[in-house]
């Protein structure tokens, strides 16, 4: 490995750490935030999808206007949409519709940072290793996570972060994201030509020998929102779970993850994406199943959640966490079949826009859905779409995969 590839490898582990620091003390407790702060309904909560997931959309275009730029200039510039978002949040208490705007802000900073870290790291990865290596840089982005959610834990069951103003966790974490950009600085200084050109220019693609790409996309797209709001909304709406309980199952999820997540890159390059995006979508069709049981026996009473009960609830809402690991899968799919390197970043972009517009749409359907016939339905849906997310993954080719 040439000097400056291995130093900006320790460069990118480092900035991945800060990441996970900043979603740890963020993204990990916003639903508590929506629901103590301003106290949310279901609907609301679906409704609230809008603003956080709009950006996945528009964010394929703001990628591109700012591609003259480079790749890892661009994500600096993500971290501090990121950061101002949560600047706003942390020191006032805005009104609901204001609140909305600067959570599309701080949405926007992480939706472009995922398909242009995801391009990052290929890029420091050689072809015949992506899973690995792509594993490696999450596993140190879950090990942070896992800390900040640590941290997350012990203030809030000591008083000392509450979601009353000044926020103080969301200023910490507003303060992570600098260090990202700071890192990312230095990264576009002795990295790979490509991700720092200022002439370079991506274009919005559609490529119909893409199309199962987009297609899993869209699928993941409506499964991950589900996983996202709804499942940890039974905790925290049907159960009362507050922040310092949310914090400390995402810490056990990012435990296992650091050792997940290599786990699920080597097995990639083992066995190729196609066995794994099928292995994933068996075992989360029966993960929904059981959630969408469990949620309607707490709902109607059937069940007291104690003991066995109280630890099936603890053991999906961690293993649902675990859906989320399998992103990289998409994205070293799009890199295998990618036609030229050029079309790596837009493709991901796009895969990611689509995912958003069935995210979006999704939310507010299923709170409506979890609103009128019980929040078990919400999970047959999500046990449907990894059906169909199995029948797509099962027709890559193989001689590809």
């Amino acid at each position: 490995m040439k000097e400056n590839t291995r130093k900006a490898v320790i460069v990118f582990i480092v900035a991945s750490a800060f990441v996970g620091i900043s979603l740890g003390l963020s993204d990990a407790i916003m639903a508590n935030y929506f629901k103590d702060a301003y106290d949310v309904g279901a609907q609301q909560r679906g409704f609230i999808e809008l603003p956080r997931e709009l950006p996945g959309i528009l964010s394929i275009f703001v990628i591109a206007a700012f591609s003259f730029l480079g790749d890892i200039k661009t994500a600096v510039i993500a971290q501090l949409l990121g950061a101002l978002g949560l600047v706003v949040l942390g020191c006032f208490h805005p009104s609901f519709g204001v609140m909305l705007v600067f959570i599309f802000v701080y949405s926007l900073g992480q939706h472009m940072y995922i398909p242009l870290g995801d391009s990052i790291g290929l890029s420091l990865a050689k072809r015949e290793n992506m899973g690995r290596v792509l594993g490696r840089f999450n596993s140190v982005r879950m090990a942070f996570l896992m800390i900040a959610g640590i941290m997350t834990f012990f203030g809030f069951r000591y008083g000392f972060f509450d979601f009353e103003t000044p926020v103080l966790v969301f200023l910490a974490s507003a303060l992570a994201f600098l260090v990202v950009g700071v890192l990312l600085f230095w990264l576009s200084r002795i990295t790979d030509p490509i991700l720092t050109e200022e002439n370079r220019r991506v274009k919005l693609i559609w490529r119909k020998e893409y199309l199962r790409y987009y297609i899993i996309c869209a699928l993941f797209g409506g499964r991950k929102q589900i996983m996202i709001v709804f499942s940890p909304w039974v905790l925290i709406e049907l159960l009362d779970f507050k922040a310092d309980t949310i914090s400390i199952l995402a810490v056990i999820g990012s435990f296992i993850g650091i050792f997940f997540i290599p786990l699920v890159g080597r097995l990639i390059d083992r066995f190729g994406v196609r066995k794994i995006m099928m292995i994933e979508a068996l075992a989360f069709i029966a993960v929904y199943i059981a959630y969408g049981f469990l949620s309607k026996w707490v709902n109607e009473n059937v069940v007291m959640l104690t003991g066995l009960a109280m630890m099936a609830v603890y053991f999906l809402n961690i293993v649902d966490r675990m859906s989320a690991q399998f992103y990289m899968t998409r994205a070293i799919y799009m890199r295998s079949v990618a036609i030229t390197p050029e079309d790596v970043t837009p493709s991901l972009s796009l895969g990611m826009a689509i995912d958003h517009v069935v995210a979006i749409v999704g939310s507010y359907l299923c709170g409506m859905v979890w609103d009128a016939w019980g929040p078990e339905y919400v999970f047959v849906i999500a046990g449907v779409l990894s059906l169909l997310n199995l029948v797509a993954a099962a027709g890559i080719k193989k001689q590809n995969m």
